[in-house]
């Protein structure tokens, strides 16, 4: 039987593989501007005008898609609400 930490292990192992895969380079140029390698805009169906949220985080830059607010509409169907609660809570 595994253990919760050879689990986590093997779960940070399978992510930390994918991310390799993902993982490409781009090059900053004079003018300080970042082309999007086009295996990852494929991915994301990003398009030319779009905006992104751009996020310091410690030492690394993240860049994240806005998305218009009619795209979001059902992306929690099937979540599951319950909530365990104390006793004394109604």
């Amino acid at each position: 039987m595994l253990t919760a930490t050879v689990i986590d292990l093997i779960l940070v192992i399978r992510w930390a593989r994918r991310w390799e895969e993902r993982m490409t380079k781009a090059k900053i140029s004079p003018k300080y501007q970042v082309v999007i390698p086009k295996a990852i805009r494929e991915e994301l169906e990003l398009k030319p005008g779009q905006t992104i949220q751009v996020m310091l985080h410690g030492d690394r830059i993240e860049m994240v898609p806005v998305r218009p607010m009619h795209e979001m509409r059902g992306f929690l169907a099937g979540i599951d609400t319950t909530v365990m609660r104390e006793s004394d809570r109604v």
